[in-house]
């Protein structure tokens, strides 16, 4: 608490799709104690991640604005970035040279797209980890289309399918080549993976399946075979890395850098800090999460309950999350849904089409109006269900 007041000063860092919806949900769970919450972000433009190959294509995406989203919940918003936290002190020191103090610290900082694993990569490939470079990503298709020219995707996972998909159908005169160290879809089951790979076919995507990137030149592609391929421009969409900021902290983390998680979401170094999404190292009995706005939604609602419970006194209960689905865009017209267990193994069960289209939209399209909807009333999301963990908020 301060030591002045018994408020009780919370500090959410970074305002992507968990921590907007960590911030609005603790608002209206505390919204009766003596609780002040501040979301630090360094952009008020929210960032829809789930969309990014859509901007990367050339398509206009609705503007949201995190002091709109925010207005009516009392969360205060500071436009910054966090450049170093002092876990012992419990400060948060930003680039506007500003220090917060804070008595609990919400972790929700994500994470990008990897470029340091290969040569060359940091230098002369784009990412998707921002929307201005996705915009400018963009504006260079069109010059290359305009060319006949070649794009090469780096990454057979989902994020490399709905790329190479969206940008394939975006720019017919494109040749889109997608590379890929396994088979694209291979998470998903047979029936579902050749929907895909038809999708793939018909929109003339190259593949090279079982092969890695040596090398990126400004104009080509290394692979580790030798083989060199021709690309006026390359998107790399393989690997992701953490935010630095934890580790440097002396927070306890795991080999990639996120936060090792108890079973409650709190730091086992430092309990005041609970990190969620994919800074969070979440272990569940299947194994760790992996980051996705699927899990990711589901931490940041339960570290805000659980936050409000304890500052009431009353208990928490560990944790329980269980995967339901793998939802892939395939451009515009397609789609393809697999279902899975819990553990993100595949179920018999899949959509196809225009019936996976509308349930993909569904999907991306479900934070915001969850984030407008939970600063007026409490949402239900159910972690647990007879033994089995169940989701309610799915993206």
């Amino acid at each position: 608490m301060n030591a002045t007041t018994n408020t009780h000063r919370i500090v959410v860092l970074g305002a992507g799709y968990t921590g907007m919806l960590a911030a609005i949900r603790l608002a209206r769970r505390t919204r009766r104690l003596d609780a002040h919450i501040t979301l630090v972000n360094p952009s008020e433009r929210f960032t829809e991640r789930l969309r990014m190959h859509q901007i990367a294509a050339g398509q206009e995406l609705a503007d949201h604005r995190i002091p709109e989203l925010l207005a009516g919940s009392g969360v205060v918003f500071h436009r910054a970035a966090a450049v170093a936290i002092d876990a012992e002190a419990r400060v948060v020191t930003l680039d506007d040279a500003t220090d917060l103090p804070y008595d609990t610290l919400i972790y929700a900082l994500g994470s990008a797209t990897d470029t340091s694993i290969v040569p060359g990569a940091d230098h002369h490939a784009w990412t998707l980890n921002d929307p201005r470079q996705a915009r400018r990503f963009s504006h260079r298709l069109t010059e290359i289309a305009a060319a006949a020219g070649t794009v090469t995707v780096v990454g057979g996972g989902l994020t490399g399918i709905e790329a190479a998909t969206e940008i394939a159908e975006s720019h017919p005169g494109l040749t889109v080549t997608l590379i890929s160290a396994q088979e694209p879809g291979h998470m998903m089951g047979d029936k579902a993976r050749a929907h895909l790979n038809r999708a793939l076919d018909r929109l003339g995507i190259v593949r090279k399946v079982g092969v890695q990137v040596a090398k990126v030149l400004p104009d080509a592609v290394r692979l580790t075979t030798g083989d060199l391929i021709a690309s006026d421009v390359t998107l790399w969409t393989a690997g992701v890395q953490v935010s630095p900021l934890a580790a440097r902290a002396g927070i306890a983390v795991d080999e990639r850098g996120s936060i090792v998680t108890d079973t409650t979401l709190r730091s086992v170094s430092h309990p005041e800090i609970l990190p969620i999404g994919d800074a969070a190292a979440v272990r569940m009995p299947f194994g760790v999460l992996h980051g996705t706005c699927q899990s990711g939604m589901p931490t940041a609602a339960y570290a805000a309950d659980s936050l409000a419970r304890r500052l009431r006194g009353k208990t928490v209960k560990p944790f329980r999350f269980g995967y339901i689905h793998q939802p892939v865009s395939l451009g515009r017209k397609d789609a393809v849904i697999q279902f899975t267990k819990a553990d993100d193994t595949p179920r018999r069960w899949y959509l196809k089409g225009r019936a996976a289209v509308v349930y993909k939209e569904q999907v991306s399209g479900s934070p915001v109006p969850v984030y407008k909807m939970s600063r007026h009333m409490n949402m239900q999301v159910q972690f647990a269900n007879g033994g089995r963990a169940t989701r309610a908020i799915a993206c």
